[in-house]
């Protein structure tokens, strides 16, 4: 069977990568604008994608719409105060995205993933932490949280297709036509193509979500055409697959070998292929035995609770300002 090279691109949720596989081909994508900024005193970067037309879409192989990724390098470090100048970014951009229709709003969020498989927990993790006010507004009034003007927040952890026999689109959808929120916000663990921002990356976008994409476990979206309200989707890459720690070291073995006098010629021209024919080759390296294998950092309990402490915080504080 005949492979094409989309077959052998290393599997990624972010559009920011998306963006920069692009730039490494020296290319630029008609229907898609990038913005970038950094604050120096946090070392939180924040970039913005905004695919505005069908062509971009299909080039970037997403939904139109706006991308935000806030990347901070010591988001991993259990450091508290760090963790709050996250949160406090993160809630910002979540504010710029959301539905301003009306002051006080019904929103949905929905925790996706497997709550038994600790890099998938991250949404039942960030529900879990999350201030839920639906019930105590509807059943007392909102001067019962002593204030004069609530959002009511409810939450919902929808399991996944082996536990419950029920695509999570399937229980949201219904929950959303019972409970008619204004939008539904979804947080996942996404994968990423580049080692260095597991973990340490958020992204932010205002098309919805495909649950498993990144891992090639395809599932029915939580898009504003499938449940008939907009759709936030939040995440954090949390895996990479085999191709992409070998493509990383490829990368530093190339670099190694142009410094050495015996090895710079085979390191000029490995340096020769772009990046796609580079996860090309090593895929052929590797298949069949390393194609399917996804990899997660050690100290990924912790990480996983500390970061979805700290995107629930940022969630209250956006959705409850």
């Amino acid at each position: 069977m005949e492979r094409t090279l989309e077959h052998f691109q290393s599997r990624t949720d972010l559009a920011v990568e998306e963006r920069e596989r692009f730039e490494d081909d020296d290319v630029e994508i008609s229907g898609v604008s990038i913005e970038e900024e950094f604050d120096e005193e946090t070392e939180i970067k924040v970039t913005r994608v905004m695919i505005t037309t069908e062509k971009g879409a299909k080039a970037m192989g997403k939904p139109k719409g706006t991308y935000i990724t806030l990347e901070a390098p010591n988001m991993s470090v259990p450091d508290e105060d760090y963790h709050r100048e996250i949160s406090a970014a993160l809630a910002k951009q979540i504010s710029q995205l959301l539905p301003k229709n009306k002051d006080e709003q019904s929103i949905l969020i929905v925790g996706l993933g497997n709550r038994e498989i600790t890099p998938d927990s991250l949404g039942p993790d960030v529900v879990g932490n999350l201030l839920i006010t639906r019930h105590i507004v509807e059943e007392y009034g909102k001067l019962a949280l002593g204030r004069d003007k609530i959002n009511k927040i409810s939450g919902i952890v929808p399991g996944v297709m082996a536990q419950t026999g029920m695509e999570a689109s399937e229980i949201v959808r219904g929950i959303v036509d019972e409970t008619k929120p204004d939008y539904v916000i979804a947080i996942d663990a996404l994968a990423a193509r580049s080692t260095r921002r597991l973990n340490r990356t958020i992204q932010i976008a205002d098309t919805g979500i495909h649950p498993g994409s990144g891992v090639g476990n395809h599932r029915n979206g939580l898009t504003e055409k499938s449940l008939g309200v907009p759709v936030i989707a939040i995440g954090v890459p949390t895996v990479v697959d085999a191709a992409t720690i070998v493509n990383d070291t490829m990368e530093n073995l190339i670099e190694a070998m142009e410094q050495s006098n015996q090895l710079k010629g085979i390191g000029n021209t490995l340096n020769l292929f772009n990046a796609t024919e580079k996860h090309q080759l090593i895929r052929e390296l590797i298949a069949p035995h390393l194609n399917g294998m996804f990899v997660t950092p050690k100290d990924i309990d912790e990480t996983i609770k500390r970061i979805g402490f700290t995107i629930s915080e940022a969630l209250n504080m956006a959705l409850q300002p």
